[in-house]
């Protein structure tokens, strides 16, 4: 083969070689990119699943978590773009027509609001329903079962001032058998009294102090609601249980307790919880007229025909 030929030859194999490389180099490349995109797409919807299952929210004291979301449990409804504050009284109201969704106002009052509270002027002032304390258990040693030392004083003024009532009830139970024992003293003494609102069971954190209820396990304090619950509706009157979102998300079993309402105590402007929840209590620093302490407030969420929501 001639000098000349040979060149051109080596150059074609060349060409051929360095044709075939880029083809490749390019092949990959594209595989690489196409690879990352995949990787993006996947991490896009791992994040929006994760997002799906879980949601985060703030207590009091602005400390941040996260929880699961749980799918057995009803999920709240209300369109919060329907919520209204009053510039002067700091009063919230609802309604949503379109959904057929409207909210009472109230309060809810205990021995610390006072001895002198004016119940017709607090009824003048728009509060349309109140929850009474009518008592607690005790969070020392003994657990003593003690009547809220204004509650009779307070269910008769309320009630004779024309006002839907509820009461609750502190609970420190450390068995079943004690949540039983909450659920018969708070019948005794609701007895001489006609209640159109719930009887509430309310089971909190202790967090400045020891408590009786710090031998308590998750599994405990749900049952407890359950057995007190279901001992006072077996005499006719509806039930609640009084819950914060923390209390929601890692302490009680939701799923357990999904056929019960609650009341909901958040006091961000928006409430966080993702669940269900019939009374949202919004405010621990109210100002009403008849009153003169601090006292919570809340709206209680039902449809345009009366019936609770929830």
């Amino acid at each position: 083969m001639s000098r000349a030929k040979t060149v051109f030859w080596r150059t074609g194999v060349l060409l051929c070689l360095a044709a075939c490389a880029a083809g490749l180099l390019a092949a990959c490349s594209g595989r690489v990119q196409e690879t990352g995109a995949e990787l993006a797409e996947g991490t896009e919807k791992e994040q929006a699943s994760q997002e799906e299952t879980n949601y985060t929210f703030q207590d009091v004291e602005g400390n941040e978590y996260e929880a699961p979301l749980l799918s057995g449990v009803p999920k709240c409804t209300y369109d919060f773009s329907k919520l209204k504050t009053d510039e002067d009284t700091g009063y919230k109201s609802f309604h949503d027509e379109e959904n057929g969704v409207t909210a009472r106002f109230g309060i809810d009052v205990s021995e610390f609001q006072g001895e002198e509270i004016d119940w017709k002027q607090v009824k003048d002032s728009g509060v349309e329903f109140v929850s009474i304390r009518l008592g607690y258990r005790a969070y020392g040693d003994t657990g003593d079962l003690v009547m809220d030392a204004m509650y009779e004083q307070n269910i008769k003024g309320a009630l004779d001032a024309g006002l839907d009532v509820g009461v609750y009830f502190f609970s420190q139970a450390v068995s079943a058998a004690e949540a039983v024992e909450e659920a018969e003293f708070v019948l005794k003494h609701l007895k001489p009294y006609e209640i159109t609102g719930p009887v509430v069971y309310d089971t909190e954190e202790i967090k400045w102090d020891t408590a009786r209820t710090d031998v308590n396990t998750d599994k405990d304090f749900t049952n407890f609601c359950k057995v007190f619950c279901e001992t006072v509706e077996q005499e006719g009157y509806d039930t609640m249980i009084y819950s914060n979102m923390k209390w929601m998300a890692f302490t009680l079993d939701m799923e357990e307790l999904a056929e019960y309402d609650f009341w909901y105590a958040d006091y961000h402007d928006i409430p966080q919880c993702p669940y269900d929840y019939a009374i949202w209590q919004y405010s621990e620093t109210g100002a009403v007229p008849g009153i003169n302490a601090n006292v919570d407030l809340n709206l209680w969420f039902q449809k345009e025909s009366g019936q609770q929501e929830g």
